[in-house]
């Protein structure tokens, strides 16, 4: 079936080491330094504070938002990982999600927006995000570790780049599911696009914006083991110790505090999105 040969591999490696590193290796590093500064940031302030002051926090916001079974669970979980003494490591893995999450809503919301009010803007996005979904997890990380080295700014980049397209298809979804009677009634009244889109088409989109969210948080700690592999600090490494080393209670113990952040957020998330 080799009826003629395609060197893309010589083609990409020739893009990458002749113009993408030596042209664009500065700009990089600048994006490296900046992101990373704020992972550090962002891990630091969680390794800080006093971990019953977290715990408390969120057992709080679990029975405000979620009721008290999901507050009784973070409890038991937070009491979980502090025993098998996982706690700095659950907060670095908490860090790297809300990064990752953080850049994936700045970014995603406002591209979901362009793509619900203008169709040639969707017809771009869509099969950049059907290409983000489909291309394997692991394929990132080969630009991520070549772009930003190790450690926590390629597992950002990677996971940013994984988790993003639910917040966009979501943010798109919500607005065009507005009704158009409702759209229609606030342009009679004399609404601007821009009052039309913050006073209307947003607050009624929210509970699916919020279902984005949700999606691309579980999704960010998804890629918490595979982020692992190129470095990136938390639970995952732990994962990654215990599969290096066929540990089986190393590796169980890892996994399951992923499990316990995985459902804590998950409920929250989805409790603000109902409240929405």
């Amino acid at each position: 079936m080799n009826y003629f040969h395609f060197p893309l591999e010589d083609w990409t490696n020739s893009f990458v080491n002749n113009w993408l590193l030596p042209v664009m290796g500065g700009f990089f590093n600048a994006i490296s330094d900046v992101l990373g500064a704020f992972i550090e940031a962002v891990t630091n302030l969680l390794i800080a504070i006093p971990p019953e002051v977290i715990v408390l926090i969120l057992i709080v916001l679990s029975w405000r938002i979620a009721g008290k079974g999901l507050a009784l669970f973070t409890l038991i979980g937070c009491i979980y990982l502090g025993s098998v003494e996982l706690w700095p490591a659950a907060m670095q893995t908490v860090a790297i999600v809300l990064v990752s999450t953080l850049l994936s809503v700045i970014i995603g919301v406002p591209v979901g927006i362009l793509t619900a009010t203008s169709s040639i803007m969707d017809k771009i996005v869509r099969p950049i995000l059907d290409f983000m979904q489909t291309l394997p997890s692991f394929v990132y990380l080969i630009p991520a570790i070549l772009l930003f080295g190790l450690g926590g700014v390629p597992a950002v980049i990677s996971t940013f780049i994984f988790a993003t397209p639910p917040a966009v298809r979501m943010t798109s979804l919500g607005i065009k599911q507005v009704p158009e009677d409702v759209v229609e009634a606030s342009r009679a009244f004399g609404t601007t696009k821009w009052q039309l889109l913050f006073k209307v088409q947003l607050p009624l989109a929210l509970s699916t914006i919020m279902a984005g969210v949700n999606q691309t948080i579980m999704l960010a700690l998804s890629m918490a083991v595979i982020a692992s592999m190129i470095g990136a600090p938390g639970l995952g490494s732990t994962v990654l110790s215990g599969i290096s080393t066929v540990n089986v209670g190393l590796g169980l113990t890892g996994g399951l505090g992923i499990v316990v952040l995985a459902i804590i957020l998950d409920r929250i998330t989805q409790g603000l999105g109902k409240r929405f």
